[in-house]
């Protein structure tokens, strides 16, 4: 098996993910913040740990406003339904996941989409003019999970700034990938999730706010969390107020020993072998005829997911056939991001996403081009 699908979910995980997760669940057991008994304080520091490896992972000030969520999605959802309300208008780029327009469309705020260029990279200029005085918020799909373009967050920042509207980071395909700084991107919100570069357990993920956009959010749920508990008030201190009920504890374990491993390996290694990789890989399909591959060609501009759009064969079918004929496991279709693909002009076809990882080989990248050669060219 040639597993090249890691923009859905990175495989295999990080070395100690699953260890510490059955670790947890063998030998602690205790819930957080209801006890103060060995096993509960442990839980207690783990969650801190955690904290603080995200803030200093994606240099964020404050650990206490790194609130843990169950995955990208739930930060996402946090942040847009949290602080908007009817009359409020958006911006969005182009190439935006249904994680942020579907929240959108739930709740009927008008909404701007940016253009992009055919590399799918944000139309800047095109901004300013998109501003209405009740634009509230601009979303950002940092890094593409249908061609992998990474956009310019810091110079988006610097005019979400320059005009007062906070900036919301989708960190879905980014996080662990490429760098990712909260403070020189200008951000107000960042959303990521365990799962995919940074190597750990489905199931949790994080939404790192400033206070500022903190103070503007209304909690999606409330209940108990074991602090306050002589109120039925929602805490008003952070990050209580944003997390009520028990989290997913193992995954929380297991996203602290995957960054643990991130942080042994390095950010700046972890990029090096992607990009070779994705070099080596866009080297092989630009000898293929009958291909389309969409995005930039600027490995340094872009995460390692590779859209192909096959000319003599149905997506869907390559898709199939690399999986019985050649062991290559790929993703077809939409990838829940039709807006990109109808700016990217894959729509409704889509394309054959190849995604590489951490653990990914140059064995298996020639490979999959030599697959993708056979495809292509029988016809």
């Amino acid at each position: 098996m040639i597993y090249l699908d890691n923009a859905a979910t990175a495989f295999p995980k990080a070395p100690g993910v699953s260890d510490q997760m059955k670790y947890y669940l063998d030998r602690v057991g205790a819930s957080l913040n209801r006890g103060v008994y060995a096993p509960a304080q442990e839980v207690g520091l783990k969650t801190l740990t955690l904290r603080e490896q995200l803030a200093a992972f994606f240099r964020h000030p404050n650990p206490n406003h790194v609130i843990l969520t169950s995955g990208c999605t739930a930060a996402l959802n946090m942040a847009i339904k949290g602080l908007l309300r009817e009359g409020d208008h958006v911006l969005v780029s182009s190439l935006e996941h249904n994680a942020v327009m579907r929240p959108l469309v739930q709740l009927g705020v008008a909404f701007d989409r940016v253009p992009c260029d055919s590399e799918g990279f944000l139309r800047a200029d095109l901004i300013e003019p998109l501003l209405r005085p009740n634009t509230k918020l601009f979303i950002l799909n940092h890094a593409s999970n249908v061609c992998g373009t990474v956009q310019n967050a810091e110079a988006v920042g610097i005019l979400c700034k320059l005009h007062g509207i906070p900036l919301l980071l989708d960190g879905a395909q980014s996080a662990g990938h490429v760098p990712v700084d909260f403070e020189a991107f200008g951000l107000s919100a960042l959303a990521v999730p365990a799962h995919k570069g940074l190597l750990g357990p489905q199931g949790v993920g994080a939404l790192l706010v400033t206070p500022e956009f903190a103070a503007k959010l209304t909690p999606l749920l409330a209940g108990g969390t074991g602090s306050v508990s002589d109120s039925e008030e929602i805490p008003p201190y952070m990050p209580d107020r944003f997390e009520p009920g028990t989290p997913n504890l193992p995954g929380i374990f297991g996203w602290s020993a995957a960054m643990d491993y991130v942080n042994q390996v390095g950010l700046d290694a972890l990029r090096r072998h992607e990009t070779a990789l994705t070099a080596r890989f866009l080297k092989g399909l630009a000898e293929i005829e009958h291909l389309r591959v969409v995005g930039t060609k600027d490995v340094s501009r872009r995460v390692g997911v590779i859209g192909v759009d096959f000319a003599n064969i149905d997506n869907a079918e390559a898709a199939d056939r690399l999986e019985r004929e050649f062991g290559i496991l790929t993703r077809c279709g939409m990838h829940c991001a039709p807006a990109a693909h109808r700016a990217l002009a894959t729509f409704p076809q889509g394309v054959v996403r190849f995604s590489v990882g951490a653990f990914t080989t140059e064995t298996e990248i020639n490979a999959a081009v030599n697959a993708v050669r056979i495809l292509a060219e029988e016809r």
